[in-house]
């Protein structure tokens, strides 16, 4: 009996400490994960080195802009300058080229838009066609899709004699016009802008509201790349927008417009080392940035700088890349680019 109660006790505190070592075990690593988790937030692990893979890339494309005299000064949220990531992904841009079907594919394209597929040849690759029943022609690059719509409101002004619909509403007219000619791409779903516009003296300017417009402008801009924003040479308008009318007559709602969009290869990426915020600060006011808006700004204003950060940079040109950019936001409408890879991956 003495034997067995001896085994008996030894059992039990076999069990015991088993027990309380697998809750050590398990308290231990939960103290660990937590531990992990907190140096990482501080101390975060560095990314791995920039893979370069497409090598030294071509340098941006900026339209050429009027130059103003203008000074700044920096004052962000941050109180001081922010810190920028030390690299971005670079996104492969497939070169479009002619094939022996390009005029065939245009011409159908023109018919699924509403315009005759009997075409008249501008030039080597630019055609026009006109439209089936009104005064719109449609003027399109049969390489690369690029087009635009014009419609002559001297011939038909009754697509301006009604009130035009709500923003949203126009805006779906849109994707429903491009759609119905395979024309409305998965990233083309970014943010989705509207302008009041009225006809005087000849020439369409802002109206304040719906009320007092002719027609309404919808910018279609592309999604956000790898959480940022797609910026275009006008930061207010989209490389694909139309004119939208009030018209009951479906083939005059939406009126007028351009289409400028280039496809985007996101299976095939690379990352590149991006300039810190301090270099960025110093090239931009050395005067090496883009000046996408002057917005209000005047002659001799001093501008003060309240948001910098990244994005990237949907040219509107038919480029090799899309390339990230950082952006110099400031007072009264004051937007600036400046390439933001590192200047040794620039070629000639």
């Amino acid at each position: 009996m003495t034997s067995l109660t001896r085994v008996s006790i030894i059992t039990r505190k076999i069990i015991r400490y088993s027990v309380f070592f697998v809750i050590f075990l398990i308290v231990a690593k939960i103290l660990f994960d937590i531990g992990s988790g907190v140096y990482r937030k501080f101390f975060p692990a560095p990314p791995p080195p920039p893979t370069v893979t497409f090598g030294k890339l071509p340098k941006l494309y900026f339209p050429e802009n009027p130059k103003i005299n203008l000074s700044y000064s920096l004052e962000t949220i941050e109180g001081g300058l922010p810190t920028l990531a030390p690299q971005a992904k670079v996104y492969f841009m497939p070169k479009l080229s002619a094939n022996l079907f390009s005029l065939d594919t245009t011409k159908n394209t023109a018919s699924k838009l509403g315009f005759v597929p009997s075409e008249q040849q501008v030039s080597q690759t630019i055609y026009k066609f006109p439209h089936k029943q009104n005064p719109a022609t449609l003027e399109i690059n049969i390489v690369t899709g690029v087009f635009s719509i014009s419609y002559d409101l001297g011939a038909d002004s009754s697509p301006i004699q009604k009130r035009p619909p709500a923003p949203e509403i126009a805006a779906s007219y849109v994707r429903s016009f491009l759609s119905s000619a395979d024309l409305l791409p998965a990233d083309l779903s970014g943010p989705t802008t509207h302008e009041f516009l009225k006809i005087e003296g000849g020439k369409f300017i802002s109206a304040i509201s719906l009320s007092e417009s002719d027609l309404v402008k919808i910018n279609l801009f592309r999604k956000k790349y790898d959480n940022l924003p797609c910026l275009t040479a006008d930061p207010g308008t989209a490389n694909v927008w139309f004119y939208v009318s009030g018209s009951q007559d479906r083939t005059k709602q939406v009126l007028a417009g351009q289409y400028i969009y280039f496809p985007v290869d996101e299976s095939q990426s690379s990352t590149y080392p991006l300039k810190d915020s301090q270099t960025a600060w110093n090239e931009f006011n050395s005067g090496g940035a883009f000046i996408a808006s002057y917005g209000a700004n005047q002659e001799g204003d001093k501008v003060m700088i309240r948001k910098i950060y990244l994005a990237y940079y949907d040219a509107g040109v038919e480029m090799e890349f899309l390339q990230p950019i950082i952006v110099f936001e400031g007072d009264r409408g004051f937007i600036a680019y400046l390439p933001a890879v590192t200047a040794e991956y620039y070629g000639e």
